[in-house]
């Protein structure tokens, strides 16, 4: 007889416009058992969701939610982190257009949550990933954080905070994929969304604009086709991929 292994999926920001899209896209396979969300608030997480409370702004939130997450599952098959910062008015956070316009406080906060907090959860979840078997450890990020791909500057904190959570994910994808042998360990970028993120910066009648479930759609296609070799690289929604 085969006994059928559980696929457990983790999605990071289940209560922002992709991650929901994710989760409602993932609670509609058939190879996904048990889906996990996240989200500062209880009452926005999905209801098809097991849900967390976590605001990753917090490293000693994501210490206590990440303990709970591990008492109640020895694996992780699959792994989003769908939360980003670009800008908030309530702290100040805006893309600055020239050198004179950056702040201290507003790029550590893009930095806090683009990075840093993305790191902190692989500390404390990554050996949850199966050894052998496939599995995904994915990042949304961003194609103006690729530093091959910088034309027209601008953006310091928000560039300068995705390219850091890059590097974080290609030294993941180095350092865990000896271990987890089925590893892809991949940086995403899910193209122009609408989105509250975007909504500042684009029309909703400008070209090539998706909604979170269109570009979710691309994403999901994208790691369908993920492998062991596709660890540690960046990209788009399309398939194509992006230089670091």
């Amino acid at each position: 007889m085969t006994v059928k292994t559980p696929k457990i999926a983790l999605v990071f920001g289940a209560s922002g416009s992709i991650g929901r899209a994710f989760c409602d896209a993932l609670s509609k396979r058939s190879d996904i058992d048990r889906l996990i969300g996240t989200g500062r608030d209880l009452e926005a997480i999905p209801s098809q969701c097991e849900p967390i409370v976590l605001d990753v702004g917090d490293p000693a939130q994501i210490e206590t939610s990440c303990a709970g997450i591990r008492a109640s599952t020895d694996r992780l098959d699959l792994v989003i982190y769908c939360i980003g910062v670009l800008h908030d008015a309530d702290r100040g956070i805006a893309p600055e257009k020239r050198l004179e316009n950056l702040d201290a406080d507003a790029m550590s906060r893009q930095f806090a949550i683009n990075a840093t907090a993305p790191a902190l959860l692989a500390r404390e979840l990554a050996a949850l990933l199966p050894r052998k078997e496939p599995c995904i450890w994915a990042h949304l990020s961003a194609r103006v954080g690729s530093i091959g791909d910088n034309h027209l500057g601008g953006w310091y904190s928000y560039r300068a905070s995705k390219a850091a959570q890059n590097m974080v994910t290609r030294t993941l994808a180095i350092e865990l994929g000896r271990r987890h042998r089925g590893l892809a360990c991949i940086a995403l970028h899910p193209g122009t969304v609408a989105s509250p993120l975007s909504a500042p910066f684009r029309s909703h009648e400008a070209k090539g604009v998706m909604t979170p479930e269109a570009s979710v759609a691309h994403l999901m296609t994208v790691m369908d086709g993920l492998d062991a070799g596709s660890n540690g690289r960046f990209f788009a929604w399309d398939g194509t991929e992006i230089p670091w």
